[in-house]
């Protein structure tokens, strides 16, 4: 100490003296009055605490006697007895109240599935009236669209496709008809259409040509009178060399031409479906015999001569064709009457059946929603019947628990 003063200047030496009873008493009363025991409880571990304290020491004094060996047993130990027992309880506490809320949680789930139990039932018995009426519902819609089909669609629709064949047959002779009538009427088409096209290519001058003449050669004279006979131009009546009275188609042909373009329109208007049989005789015997009546002995004459000649003789074959194309044409029409009277029939039974089938259509789409809606309800129904068998077979299997755990939960 002599060499090193510092050792006593500078430190401070802490005498700890043991506390007697009542110290140790007074302070686990301290200390232990702020956690939450019964009076009882605090009192017993208030002397446990002092006996531990105090067997530690007395076994601290036999180690030193017995080993040469210091344990020092000091109030700080005792106060860390103490913290350690408050920490101790503290979490013994914590693990009882976790234990406890498990018991309590698993409770309330029992009493949950429970309720749901009953919600569920409850659910089931409501959904199963509204399943019954909607498969009776559906039932009824397919006997009514089954009937509705059977009775009324498909005796409708076999009348409608009857009456369909025989329109299309119908259809089938009006066109072998009118073929036939257009074939035929192709043979005098292109003489018409060629006398036609000699028509329009006469010009004024042609005309005036012809008018002029004084005394115009005989083939003029000859073409224009078989026009006039199937214009229906009556003939002048004139003295011949010898005095006697003949017809004169030359002044009335004049006349014709003086008014080119009444003349022309009354060439190419000509009503050549209807032309008098007497008349038509007539150009045959009297005109077409002759050898001089052709167009190509016409044109040495005049151009307007060969157009009017090719017009005369396209009359002819037209006439003849016509002639066995009228029956035709005839029956064409009645053809195409019975046709027509037959499509008016035709007409209103589709009409008919596609009111029924738009029924039917509608009948189908409200069965197809109505369907959608059992489906919809059978699935919930088994949905909801498999969830209560599990929660019923969950319920009974936790039943004997929930005492228990009733108890257990009120003994924590």
């Amino acid at each position: 100490l002599r060499q090193y003063p510092a050792l006593v200047n500078c430190c401070t030496i802490d005498w700890f003296q043991a506390w007697p009873s009542d110290a140790l008493e007074a302070v686990a009363q301290k200390f232990l009055k702020e956690m939450e025991l019964e009076e009882v409880h605090r009192q017993k571990i208030v002397q446990i605490c002092k006996e531990f304290h105090k067997n530690v020491q007395d076994i601290s004094i036999r180690f030193k006697d017995e080993l040469n060996r210091y344990n020092y047993v000091t109030p700080t130990s005792y106060l860390e007895l103490i913290s350690a027992f408050k920490s101790l309880l503290a979490d013994k506490r914590n693990d009882t109240m976790k234990f406890r809320n498990r018991y309590l949680v698993g409770l309330e789930k029992i009493s949950s599935s429970s309720e749901q139990v009953a919600g569920m039932q409850e659910e089931l018995t409501a959904l199963m009236p509204a399943l019954n009426k909607t498969v009776g519902e559906v039932e009824v819609m397919i006997a009514n669209i089954d009937k509705e089909k059977t009775n009324v669609v498909e005796p409708k629709k076999a009348i409608v496709q009857k009456e369909e064949a025989i329109a299309a047959e119908q259809a089938a002779q009006a066109k072998a008809i009118k073929d036939e009538c257009e074939e035929a009427l192709a043979e005098a088409m292109p003489a018409l259409n060629d006398a036609i096209s000699a028509l329009d290519t006469l010009k004024p001058a042609d005309i005036n040509y012809v008018k002029k003449l004084a005394n115009p050669p005989s083939i003029i004279k000859l073409v224009l009178e078989g026009v006039c006979v199937l214009l229906g131009e009556k003939p002048a009546r004139v003295k011949d060399e010898s005095g006697k009275m003949v017809e004169d188609y030359w002044k009335t042909s004049v006349v014709l031409l003086n008014n080119d373009k009444e003349f022309m329109s009354k060439l190419r208007n000509y009503d050549k479906d209807n032309i008098n049989a007497k008349v038509i005789e007539r150009i045959r015997t009297k005109y077409l015999t002759d050898e001089n009546f052709s167009p190509e002995k016409a044109a040495n004459a005049s151009s307007a001569a060969q157009g009017l000649c090719k017009w005369v003789c396209a009359m002819d074959k037209y006439d003849k064709v016509a002639k066995v194309v009228a029956p035709k044409k005839a029956e064409l029409v009645v053809a195409e009457a019975g046709y027509e009277e037959v499509m008016k029939g035709l007409r209103e039974k589709q009409a008919e059946l596609k009111d029924l089938l738009d029924k039917l259509a509608g009948m189908e789409e409200e069965l197809r929603l109505s369907s959608e809606k059992k489906n919809k309800l059978e699935a919930e129904v088994e949905l909801c019947s498999k969830k209560l068998e599990r929660a019923e077979k969950l319920i009974s299997g936790l039943g004997g628990e929930k005492t228990r755990w009733t108890e257990v939960a009120a003994e924590l």
